[in-house]
């Protein structure tokens, strides 16, 4: 099927060598994705890429997909362009204070960055690659670092799609990507309008915002790339640190851009399919129900990796306790930055001064990759939603509660400020305080036969088994069990849903670029999936089929997320690019 697609698409001759195993094994597989995932985007052709970065480092985000496909690949090519890399799962020079209690850790996670630098990426461990990191983010990238994507398509020149962990790393080898999406000016337009009618002053209250717009989306919305709002009431004087936690909490629901009037350059147009408007009783609602009501055991600050500002200011409401003849005890503050930045703060003593109150400053990882230690930790408090969005999930399940930074600071000094505190109890926020997902489907009768098309590189398949199916976005990492399949994600249709064997059937992925990380490693278990169907085109899902040969489908001729019912007894077969689903069995 290559030749076909390569006539109906030009295709560089570099990677049709690729292609065709010139360039060894490891360059034919990424080429063999690469062009999978330009076939299924309908691509205007290929794009030469400037530099990449590649997420699923940590052990405890990647797991055995990622570590079981690094030992494949490894050793067998380099990757084309600049290449860099997320965070680790741990600081390596302070595995006793952060007290990793998981069998083999440090191991597993010297294998993994091994892998990768033998693929010629460098190890820079930093999941804010436009923070210091790259000097100039600008032209045509391949990111799979969602606060990085949202950040840099939204404040920066620098142009990237929401790449997975996978498609980046796939284009780092080959030094190619589809050229689709938001390479595209006519796709880089918002598609919700955003009323903010109160002051922000916190950058956690940009987080919070960030948060609250992507939970109020509606599956009725057509937003093929994610949402991608235009905001009005925002400050013009933000800070980096609250553009920071404003994109990477949108990012939290696949936001992969958004416009600021006032911050940032204007859209060219707008297809607008919703307007909400964010009041303050809307933010005080979030943070009444996300305050801590329990112990807090450990404060964590830097998620996305703290900026030397964010340093800076947890140095200085540190300043403030000590004053008064605080300290904290048992490193129950954690601040979390890159290397870079981390050698900044030492020089101008800021550094020095958290240590000095007792604070442990962390580099090469951030919060939501660590494994914690349940038996000093059942109860995290952060300023950032990012954060608890991961650290509640499945990835950590761990109880966190969200504040601003001078009310995280004074909890790390005393951890009983929560004024309903119950001894030994803590409170956890489950679904009351996570907005539910919305879901618009309803029980479809009668016969049903739809058309969609297959992956290039999967010539033909037939599977039958029962439908599952939702039409709201599926959260891979966290949200669905690694070792069961089983869907966690409170609030969800398919909450409690097991994945094994079904012909999983939602419109994308949503959440971290790990996904294909995390369906590798289900199948590689033999939970995972009979076949996966996606209404839009899923760069978080498809790769993982394409590499995995799992039976893949999309862009059918009407919905399939509506038009299927949950437990349906379904068909599908493949046949000269063609992908039929039939219906055999109303539930």
């Amino acid at each position: 099927m290559w030749p076909l697609f390569s006539r109906l698409v030009e295709t560089p001759d570099a990677l049709l060598s690729m292609l065709s195993g010139e360039h060894g094994e490891t360059r034919r597989k990424a080429a063999s994705l690469v062009v999978d995932l330009a076939h299924t985007a309908a691509a205007e052709g290929f794009v030469e890429v400037d530099n990449s970065h590649v997420s699923g480092v940590s052990v405890l985000t990647g797991g055995l997909g990622l570590r079981r496909f690094l030992a494949d690949i490894s050793g067998d090519g380099e990757v084309a362009i600049p290449t860099t890399l997320n965070s680790a799962g741990c600081d390596r020079e302070k595995m006793e204070e952060m007290g990793v209690d998981y069998p083999d850790f440090l191991e597993q996670q010297f294998e993994i960055i091994q892998a990768y630098e033998q693929l010629g990426v460098e190890a820079t461990l930093s999941c804010t690659p436009y923070d210091r990191g790259i000097s100039h983010p600008e032209g045509i990238a391949s990111w799979a670092e969602s606060n990085a994507v949202c950040f840099s398509n939204s404040w920066t020149s620098l142009v990237t799609n929401r790449e997975s962990g996978l498609s980046a790393l796939a284009t780092a080898l080959t030094g190619y990507a589809p050229r689709w999406g938001l390479h595209l000016v006519e796709n880089r337009i918002p598609n919700i309008m955003v009323r903010v009618e109160c002051e922000l002053p916190e950058a956690s209250d940009w987080s919070v915002l960030g948060d609250w717009i992507g939970s109020q989306v509606s599956s009725e919305w057509e937003l093929p790339f994610g949402p991608m709002p235009y905001i009005e009431g925002l400050a013009i004087d933000a800070t980096f640190e609250q553009r920071k936690a404003l994109t990477a909490a949108a990012a939290n629901h696949g936001c992969p851009m958004l416009w600021a009037r006032g911050l940032s350059v204007q859209p060219e147009a707008m297809d607008l399919q919703g307007e909400l408007v964010f009041t303050e009783s809307d933010l005080s609602a979030r943070y009444s129900q996300l305050a801590p009501k329990g112990r807090v055991d450990l404060v964590v600050i830097g998620c996305p990796q703290a900026s030397l500002g964010e340093v800076r200011a947890t140095a200085a409401a540190v300043r403030c306790q000590m004053e008064i003849g605080r300290r904290i005890a048992d490193h129950r503050l954690w601040v979390f930055t890159s290397s870079e930045i981390f050698e900044l703060a030492a020089a101008d003593g800021s550094v020095d001064l958290l240590e000095e109150a007792g604070a442990l400053v962390l580099k090469d990882t951030c919060p939501e990759v660590t494994p914690y230690n349940r038996t000093r930790y059942n109860h995290l408090l952060t300023n950032s939603m990012k954060a608890e969005h991961y650290l509640t999930s499945g990835l950590n399940n761990m109880p966190t509660s969200v504040a601003r930074l001078e009310e995280c600071v004074a909890h790390a000094f005393d951890p009983s400020l929560a004024e309903d505190e119950v001894e030994d109890e803590v409170a956890v926020h489950g679904t009351t305080s996570k907005p539910l997902h919305r879901s618009f489907k309803t029980p479809q009768q009668g016969e049903l036969s739809l058309q969609g098309r297959g992956l290039s590189s999967q010539e033909s398949w037939r599977v039958s088994d029962k439908a599952l199916v939702s039409d709201v976005a599926l959260t891979f990492l966290g949200y669905v069990n690694r070792e069961t399949g089983v869907i966690e994600e409170p609030g969800h249709p398919l909450d409690g849903e097991a994945l094994e064997g079904r012909i999983v059937i939602f419109p994308k992925g949503s959440g971290s670029t790990v996904a294909p990380y995390v369906l590798m490693g289900l199948e590689y278990s033999g939970v995972g999936p009979k076949a996966v169907v996606n209404r839009d085109v899923c760069t978080l899902t498809m790769p993982a089929c394409s590499l995995l040969s799992i039976p893949y489908a999309h862009s059918f001729d009407d919905d399939p997320c509506l038009m299927v019912n949950d437990g349906d007894e379904v068909e599908m077969r493949l046949e000269n690019g063609i992908v039929t689903l039939s219906v055999l069995d109303r539930v």
